[in-house]
């Protein structure tokens, strides 16, 4: 969805001590089994912005090989405002859902004619683009103009919602509004490239949908979901 994301209270946030404990294991982890792709090498706006689109719903690895063929294609968006929209699809193939590569198109048609071929960097205008709603609007600020904002994707739902929340349901959208919160009130003050990625690729690699690591996962102490599954078991 466009528009700010929802601030309003839910509940009541992890207290100082725990987010510093949490951001340091996180970024600790991080160091050691981040992974090396060609995104986080960038802080090119558009290339973060291809890169942000071709994730949405599809797996890392059926998205490496497209990215550098993309990125090859359409160096700017210029070039691909340019382009025939049956070639910009076609080059989009296999990735699927291509109601995407249309709304990147007409991002990169939407920054040549308003903004010089740019992307701007603040939130309310990023978010007016069609097809960039506040996940993306945050990864983009964060990853390319360095600027300290949440981000909240499945990956860091999931994440958020097992170490700090654990019961009711994670879905709805009083819990959306809770998670963004929780997001926000974790980034640090530094480090928040890192900290962002580090999230997504927790949610990833261990923390996963079905068979999360827990018993190698730094945050198992105080995980709330793991609490309550081994209450459960008792």
């Amino acid at each position: 969805m466009n528009g700010r994301v929802p601030k309003p209270k839910t509940g009541p946030l992890p207290s100082s001590t725990d987010r510093q404990w949490f951001r340091r294991r996180l970024l600790d982890w991080y160091r050691k089994n981040g992974r090396d792709l060609p995104w986080r090498n960038t802080d090119d706006p558009y290339h973060i912005l291809v890169s942000e689109v071709m994730l949405q719903q599809t797996q890392v690895d059926r998205v490496l090989p497209k990215y550098h063929e993309w990125l090859g294609k359409y160096p700017s968006f210029e070039v691909l405002a340019e382009a025939s929209e049956r070639d910009v699809v076609n080059t989009w193939y296999p990735l699927g859902y291509n109601i995407r590569p249309k709304r990147l198109q007409s991002i990169a048609r939407e920054s040549v004619a308003k903004y010089g071929g740019e992307l701007p960097s603040d939130e309310a205008t990023l978010l007016s683009f069609k097809g960039i709603g506040p996940y993306t609007a945050g990864a983009v600020m964060s990853f390319a103009f360095g600027k300290r904002a949440a981000i909240l994707d499945t990956n860091v739902a999931r994440v958020l919602f097992r170490v700090f929340i654990g019961k009711g349901d994670h879905r709805g959208h009083t819990m959306d509004k809770r998670l963004w919160e929780l997001s926000r009130a974790m980034l640090p003050f530094k480090h928040v490239f890192d900290f962002n990625q580090a999230l997504m690729d927790f949610g990833a690699t261990l923390c996963t949908a079905r068979k999360p690591d827990c018993p190698r996962c730094p945050m198992k102490a105080k995980c709330h979901d793991l609490d309550r599954r081994t209450r459960g078991r008792r």
